[in-house]
């Protein structure tokens, strides 16, 4: 069962493909885990990505896709894997149907976590995290037991500059430009499924396993 998460910045989808591979039994990857992973161990593959990430460009496309290829054909994904973070664009997805065809292999399942902006704005807008130890809560939902101080260490709580408004705002801008064609591109291959993700975080499990079988 090889399943693609979608879905914009803070709609959740991380979370869900944490789940996914624990209830399944199949790796999460993410493409973020696996260029530190190829970096740390000095691949030939990893050190290609690390001279564009030091200019502060972006891989190219080619090469994620050579670096989440090798990790794929590693023996833990022979039942599957859950792919966060990558395709984020229709070249990347075009790049990697490619490659899995050629490999006699294709993606069975693109999720969408569908949260409207409104809610993604508000949501990441009550994060708040510890100065110090890194520790995260929300005003709403995990909120800590006194007003702006981490119940783990004491220290301030402060909101992110990733997590303010104007920063989510820009995020959702760049998703719908870039991401979203992904929606239609896997809805003409018949394989997205699209699930609420404004509901409770497991009533959203429930209804992506009910998909997944």
């Amino acid at each position: 069962m090889k399943i693609i998460m979608l879905g914009a910045p803070g709609a959740g989808k991380g979370t869900q493909a944490k789940m996914i591979a624990e209830k399944y039994s199949i790796p999460h990857i993410s493409t973020g885990d696996i260029f530190r992973a190829n970096i740390k161990g000095g691949t030939e593959l990893g050190m290609e990505a690390k001279k564009y990430m030091d200019q502060g460009q972006l891989v190219p496309d080619e090469l994620t896709v050579k670096i989440l290829l090798d990790r794929v054909a590693k023996d833990d994904c022979k039942n599957g894997y859950v792919l966060d973070g990558f395709p984020r664009t229709i070249p990347q997805a075009e790049v990697l149907d490619k490659a899995l065809s050629e490999l006699g292999d294709a993606v069975d399942y693109a999720i969408d976590v569908d949260v409207p902006d409104e809610n993604i704005i508000n949501r990441m807008g009550g994060r708040r995290a510890c100065v110090t130890c890194g520790a995260t809560y929300h005003m709403v939902h995990v909120p800590p037991k006194q007003e702006g101080i981490c119940d783990k260490c004491g220290s301030e709580l402060i909101l992110r500059d990733d997590d303010k408004p104007e920063t989510v705002k820009k995020r959702l801008d760049v998703y719908h430009a870039q991401t979203q064609p992904l929606i239609e591109y896997y809805t003409k291959k018949g394989i997205l499924k699209s699930v609420d993700g404004t509901v409770d975080m497991m009533d959203v499990f429930a209804k992506i396993t009910d998909i997944l079988g």
